[in-house]
């Protein structure tokens, strides 16, 4: 299992480093530019045109490290306990999420402004994609719609139509909290390195080799992508990019059968996430007041004069210690 990881981790990093560059130069040539939003700090309009939709170079690195991942585990003859469908499941919904993404990306970039896909279309693409996903792992892995509680110790059984509403809530929850994480130079990519390392570990301990395999896949992407995104970027990895990794950390949690531990390994993004509720209802009630100097919280944080590579170091050790949390407390459902 070990040795599948670093395979899978070596070929995203090498596969997304070598086609970085070549896709930032394509899409310069599209013109495929960010576009900023006026309300946001002053000083990030000068990030203005800087290439987007650079989740493909990663995207394209785990895709091609997961395929190879297979044909080798098929070439030592482990194919008769390796079903493609549930190997490639994560892939699939992180890949059809990175889709919807790619179609935002495309509309804001064809309406040249920073907005996509209406709220209600992105919304119903999310939930079409996660039920989808829950049911092909029902199917594939035979999930019965047990949800295991830490502080409880035990599963607790649910009827499977209540189960798969609460999977779509959780995976397009999370699918948008990573998206609100996307704010500033290597922010989403450099917070979601530990969490896929977490997964990789799991995998590992409850024999998943498909799991080991994506979430190593993973890391070597986003390790390659920092690159060419971490501050002063060259490249942002756009909607096609923050969508597909949180259908990947989404789907990692639920094909471990753990969908409750994304609430501790992905507390920046329930924070990221809960800053802009707390914002905008505060805002309503108090008739135009506001909690934080801006939301998402990365944003408060800069205007309190904190520096992006500051937050970005700040945010990833919190997720590095609550990855550590998780697993001491669901170590007994692995």
């Amino acid at each position: 299992m070990i040795k599948l990881a670093l395979i899978a981790l070596a070929i995203a990093f090498i596969v997304t480093a070598v086609i970085g560059m070549p896709i930032i130069n394509w899409l310069r040539k599209m013109k495929f530019g960010q576009k900023i939003l006026e309300i946001g700090p002053k000083w990030h309009m000068n990030k203005q045109n800087i290439p987007t939709m650079g989740g493909f170079m990663f995207i394209i690195g785990i895709t091609i490290s997961m395929i190879i991942s297979y044909g080798i585990l098929s070439f030592e003859k482990t194919q008769n306990s390796l079903s493609m469908p549930l190997f490639f499941s994560v892939l699939f919904m992180a890949f059809a999420y990175g889709l919807v993404g790619m179609i935002d990306d495309w509309a804001k970039i064809r309406k040249k402004q920073n907005a996509g896909l209406t709220p209600m279309q992105k919304l119903l693409l999310q939930i079409v994609v996660a039920a989808v996903f829950i049911s092909l792992l029902r199917l594939a892995d035979g999930q019965t719609g047990g949800l295991w509680i830490p502080i409880l110790e035990r599963t607790i059984q649910f009827n499977w139509i209540v189960y798969m509403i609460f999977a779509i809530i959780v995976v397009v929850g999370c699918d948008n909290a990573v998206n609100l994480t996307d704010g500033i130079d290597g922010l989403a990519a450099s917070v979601t390195v530990p969490v896929g390392i977490f997964f990789v570990c799991v995998g590992i301990h409850q024999q998943n080799i498909g799991v080991v395999a994506f979430a190593a896949a993973l890391v070597g992407g986003l390790l390659a992508f920092l690159i060419f995104n971490f501050n002063p970027a060259k490249v942002f990895m756009g909607d096609t990019g923050s969508l597909f990794l949180g259908g990947a950390v989404a789907g990692l949690a639920f094909a471990c059968n753990l969908p409750l531990v994304l609430l501790p390994v992905g507390l920046i993004y329930v924070l990221e996430t809960l800053s802009v509720i707390l914002q905008v209802g505060y805002f309503k009630i108090s008739h135009g007041k506001r909690l934080f100097k801006m939301a998402p919280i990365h944003h408060h944080f800069e205007m309190c004069g904190w520096g992006e590579r500051k937050i970005v170091f700040i945010f990833t050790l919190v997720t590095t210690v609550m990855c550590v949390l998780a697993w001491i407390l669901f170590k007994s459902a692995l």
